[in-house]
């Protein structure tokens, strides 16, 4: 664990030069990433005329316009939300958890958002579609109660963990725990899309390998919305996020509330994790990554230079994953997990081996 750095607001600097340098690479990667995005895909748009787009003016040609705008541009915002959500979802946990390998995928918490979607849009019977009829009625009504059903079961998979973390002091042993639960609440949407319609059944596998491409511009301010109601409240918690590094003794020794810490960051993490799933399907890999690779760059523990840290990665990881899959020149589309595989696969595995090599442990 490294301990936070010096800056406290009496005068001593939080953002160190080489720190500010990266914040500002990674920004500017973010920014290339979305207009790469909105440039590349199965057909290829230069550059110019996107930016030319974006700032009301005419393209070279007409369906230019109607590609980047209208299909383009809500599937780059979508992953710039869901990289920034995912990935701030990922630190939290990891901090909360003490666990180098927690995230929302791997402890079940996206399992427990996905059965929320599930219970909303595949019951059979009366109420067969009715989520999904909904959302053709209308969209911002239908998905605010997607949203809501993913939080709850997000939320709820986040109460259990703690009551078990609590309970369990091996770390190892609130990982299993976490594949379990998850495991088990997979089994349920299983059974549920077992006896779904077969249209519905359609619908939700493709959302379950994770898409970028199924938000509208209706749809995006309620996912903006949620993240950002997300973010704020991590950010009200960002000093006691760094206290609780040093252990909840020491958080306690400052004065702080180890309690309003955990409510805080569970509730963030459930609408951070809940607003993405109920979007853009369980999203993988990305929440063990993106804090990992954040705090390698910026050589920081403290929250205050990490959360826009992990934020902008979280956005460029997200960003390219969503190019990697759409796989440019061609009409065929990759599915957004395998594309984040890739990417996380290998940080997850040097994670495990620099644990291994240092002895930590799972310890953050």
């Amino acid at each position: 664990m490294t301990p936070p750095p010096a800056g406290d607001g009496r005068g001593r600097r939080v953002v160190g030069s080489r720190q500010a340098a990266v914040l500002t690479v990674l920004a500017v990667l973010a920014v290339l990433s979305f207009l790469a995005t909105l440039a590349w895909g199965s057909v290829a748009i230069p550059l110019g005329d996107v930016v030319a787009i974006l700032g009301g003016e005419e393209a070279s040609r007409r369906t230019w316009e109607a590609i980047v705008m209208d299909l383009r541009l809500p599937r780059a915002i979508t992953a710039v939300f869901a990289g920034v959500a995912t990935a701030l979802a990922g630190l939290v946990m990891q901090t909360l958890f003490r666990n180098a390998l927690a995230e929302p995928y791997v402890l079940g918490v996206t399992s427990g958002a996905s059965l929320g979607v599930g219970l909303v849009l595949l019951p059979q019977g009366a109420t067969a579609g009715l989520g999904a009829a909904l959302l053709a009625a209308f969209a911002p009504l239908a998905s605010i109660g997607v949203v809501a059903a993913a939080a709850i079961g997000a939320l709820a998979v986040l109460l259990l963990m703690s009551a078990v973390a609590a309970r369990v002091q091996n770390l190892v042993i609130v990982l299993v725990a976490g594949i379990m639960v998850s495991a088990f609440l997979t089994a349920i949407v299983n059974v549920l899309v077992f006896f779904a319609r077969p249209e519905a059944v359609v619908a939700f596998t493709a959302w379950q390998f994770g898409t970028f491409q199924g938000v509208t511009m209706a749809q995006l301010p309620v996912l903006g919305g949620t993240v950002a109601l997300g973010v704020l409240l991590l950010a009200l918690s960002t000093k006691q996020l760094n206290a609780s590094l040093l252990g909840e003794r020491y958080a306690q020794s400052m004065g702080m509330s180890v309690r309003r810490l955990r409510l805080l960051a569970m509730a963030s993490t459930a609408l951070l994790a809940g607003a993405v799933t109920a979007f853009a399907g369980p999203i993988a890999f990305l929440g063990i990554a993106a804090p990992h690779l954040a705090r390698g760059l910026l050589g920081s523990a403290d929250h205050r230079v990490l959360i826009p840290g992990t934020a902008l990665v979280g956005a460029v990881v997200a960003l390219a994953a969503g190019v990697f899959a759409q796989l440019p020149g061609t009409d065929a589309v990759l599915p957004l997990n395998a594309a984040l595989a890739l990417i996380g696969a290998p940080v997850v595995l040097r994670v495990l081996l620099r644990l291994n090599r240092t002895g930590a442990g799972f310890t953050v």
